[in-house]
């Protein structure tokens, strides 16, 4: 699985050299009025995706931070309850339960009074 990742990589990176190749030229760029940045076209499509990567970097890293807090909180849960079912369990005798009234002898009873 590496080396296809390898491949991947090498072919993107190719692609994006031969892009930035066939259109080196000088383009005007206007920051603010009475601002104005002549750079290189490969330049300012690198700068346009990576801010346009930054927000979208900035959720995954929050999220894969909220998942982590929630995952180390469930394992620290779950070491507590293993720990509480190695723990040996005390067993206390106890005496039995004899305050159960006893059964009427009359409820079958035919005769009425």
């Amino acid at each position: 699985m590496g080396i296809l990742r390898t491949i991947i990589w090498v072919l993107l990176t190719a692609v994006l050299v031969i892009f930035a190749m066939a259109n080196w030229r000088v383009v005007t760029v206007t920051i603010w009025p009475g601002w104005e940045a002549e750079t290189k076209l490969p330049v300012v499509i690198l700068a346009a995706f990576l801010i346009g990567s930054v927000p979208m970097w900035i959720a995954l890293r929050t999220t894969r931070w909220s998942m982590k807090r929630r995952l180390d909180a469930s394992e620290r849960q779950a070491a507590d309850l293993r720990a509480l079912a190695n723990r040996p369990v005390e067993v206390t005798p106890t005496a039995p339960v004899n305050d159960i009234p006893p059964a009427p002898t009359d409820l079958f009873a035919t005769d009425k009074p």
